[in-house]
């Protein structure tokens, strides 16, 4: 004789496994389909800064103690004045957002680590500094303390003509999608310019997965 109480359990306990399928399976979809939703509008939203071209306009740029430097196209500028260095780095927003950036970092030296640098190293502008997308502007710095450790060194490097690289950390203007942008800083050669070519080496997510950590291929283990 058949047990229906067990056979009715059984009826809907497979019921339900069945509904919980098809409900992990929408959720799941339905997840998948919001991520990439959400990839589709910080994509539209992302900055992408780099040098401004070589025939865009030169650039006037003033630092708060009211000392005025110029910047041209596809080129920084140091200078020294008052015992003061001042720098800056003409750039344009590649991207699609508005572009704002946070903070920067110098380092000298011909050749640098492919590891981005921690955010803890940066120094904080001191204005916002905000680039348009499809539009030009710069960026701006200053060390004014003769017991800064990157005085020295950027005065030397001013003498013999070194490479200055700077680090700029930027986002988005909701302060999102962090990105560092290397950007080397190196004498044109041209006799009648005192200022350096612009170039950008690398580019750092700091908030997203790195395109270039990518887990290594398992061994060839073939004979």
């Amino acid at each position: 004789m058949a047990d229906w109480v067990t056979i009715s359990s059984l009826a809907t306990a497979g019921g339900t496994l069945v509904l919980a399928l098809a409900t992990f399976s929408s959720v799941k979809s339905a997840s998948r389909s919001t991520r990439l939703a959400e990839r589709s509008l910080l994509a539209g939203q992302r900055p992408i800064l780099i040098p401004t071209h070589a025939d865009d306009a030169t650039q006037p740029v003033r630092f708060g103690d009211g000392v005025l430097i110029y910047v041209r196209g596809h080129a920084g500028t140091v200078e020294l004045q008052r015992d003061n260095l001042y720098l800056a780095i003409g750039v344009r927003n590649g991207g699609n957002g508005l572009a704002l950036i946070h903070g920067w970092r110098v380092e000298v030296a011909q050749q640098t680590g492919n590891r981005p640098p921690s955010t803890d190293e940066f120094r904080r502008q001191q204005r916002d500094i905000y680039i348009p997308a499809g539009e030009t502007g710069y960026w701006q710095g200053a060390i004014r303390d003769r017991s800064d450790p990157d005085y020295e060194q950027i005065r030397a490097a001013m003498r013999t003509g070194s490479r200055i690289s700077v680090d700029l950390i930027y986002g988005d203007y909701e302060g999102g999608q962090r990105t560092i942008a290397r950007i080397g800083l190196t004498r044109d050669g041209d006799a009648d310019r005192d200022d350096y070519l612009a170039e950008v080496g690398r580019y750092w997510n700091v908030d997203g997965i790195d395109p270039r950590d990518r887990p290594e291929a398992p061994p060839d283990l073939s004979p």
